[in-house]
């Protein structure tokens, strides 16, 4: 591959290994912000181990994709500095607004919220896990705020052969955000409620004592997942009213490919989840013959996720900047193909790394069960060794 095709490469491998980190949080983050809550009013102690088991699922997922994201940011001043000179006062707001946002706010609190545990007022720290929610999806917002810029250029005019913001609120109220927001919290809550689904089931299969415990994890996350898909497929089916006239055309046959393919098994996966395991909600946990689909279906949801970010990506070729800059316009200049294989072979490496550490972590604390659990644990309670990180 020629240069622009590696550097295009290597931008597509590390967008979707950082992206399966991020559609997980979306949908884990409200999960047990809901659990911590039921928690803190009644006070029960099966509410509170759901809220320690599954919420240091959602740390561990967390702590291990932070690191993915910075990758993100090295690679528009390392490959894509002609974007960052063209549209940067425009690109760069939201993108700089995300990192305070995820950086400050969104760790601070979840900091607060991990060790926060009996030395926090309750309701102070039940508002610890809500903030850390409200800016995971603020985070998300600003992201795709600068992507549906690229999408669709809206509130800024080109002076001087520099793009410039002229309309903020057209920037916020951009066509190819409105709609696509949505659809991806949509993803995130659709992705959070088959994990709980398929580590319920898997726990389950195995007649685990903890019945009642998993059995109202999978119930929640048969509803969870039946909210999400319902909104992604609304959503997605919306955005195609925002879609620029040749994006999808004879010269994107992948991007069209990747689309028909994402939107079929959308739709079956939908219609399984709606019509077969909402209806069956009561009965699931005790059918145990179901227990082995609902595992298999656990990375359906990321496949998915990819497969939609990657063609609303692929879509907008040869264009970075929709019309307004092209992929070859907007990459750094003196490259070279050894260059920029190196950096995608280290990339890829270190994420592909992380993503394997972050499954055997997650596998590993479900498959001991909510026993001796790591976050919130009193300082006399015993603790597994091995999953004391």
């Amino acid at each position: 591959m020629d240069v622009l095709d590696l550097a295009r490469t290597q931008f597509a491998v590390t967008g979707s290994l950082h992206f399966l980190f991020v559609v997980l949080t979306l949908g884990l983050a409200p999960l047990v912000a809901i659990m911590h809550t039921r928690w803190a009013r009644s006070g029960k102690p099966l509410h509170e181990g759901m809220t320690r088991f599954w919420g240091q699922v959602y740390v561990i997922n967390y702590a291990l994709g932070i690191v993915t994201g910075l990758v993100m940011e090295f690679q528009f001043g390392l490959a894509w500095s002609g974007l960052s000179h063209y549209a940067g006062d425009v690109f760069g707001a939201p993108l700089a607004m995300e990192t305070l946002v995820a950086f400050f706010l969104e760790s601070t609190f979840l900091g607060l919220w991990i060790f926060g545990w009996g030395r926090l007022p309750k309701w102070a720290h039940v508002a610890c896990i809500w903030v850390v929610t409200l800016t995971a999806y603020a985070s998300a917002f600003y992201i795709m705020v600068a992507n549906s810029f690229l999408q669709n250029p809206a509130g800024a005019v080109v002076t001087g052969g520099r793009m410039e913001l002229t309309d903020f609120g057209a920037l916020l109220t951009n066509k190819a955000l409105i709609f696509s927001f949505p659809h991806v919290i949509g993803a995130g809550l659709f992705t959070g409620g088959m994990v709980l689904v398929g580590a319920s089931a898997w726990r389950l299969r195995r007649r685990a004592p903890e019945v009642e415990f998993f059995t109202r994890s999978l119930r929640m996350g048969v509803v969870t997942a039946a909210i999400g898909i319902f909104l992604t497929m609304g959503f997605g089916y919306a955005q195609f009213a925002g879609v620029p006239e040749g994006k999808f055309g004879d010269h994107n046959v992948a991007a069209a490919v990747g689309l028909g393919l994402m939107i079929e098994f959308g739709q079956l996966l939908g219609l399984v989840v709606l019509l077969v395991m909402l209806p069956m909600i009561s009965i699931l946990p005790r059918a145990r013959w179901t227990h082995p689909i609902l595992i298999a279906m656990t990375p359906l949801p990321f496949a998915l996720s990819i497969m939609g970010w990657m063609a609303r990506e692929i879509g907008r070729q040869p264009w970075m900047i929709w019309e307004k800059l092209t992929v070859a316009d907007a990459m750094s200049p003196g490259l070279t193909p050894g260059m920029v294989t190196a950096s995608l072979i280290g990339f890829a490496a270190v994420l592909g790394l992380l993503a394997i550490v972050d499954y055997v972590l997650i596998a590993r604390l479900i498959r001991r069960g909510p026993r001796a659990l790591d976050l919130g644990a009193a300082a006399d309670e015993p603790r597994t060794p091995a999953l004391s990180y």
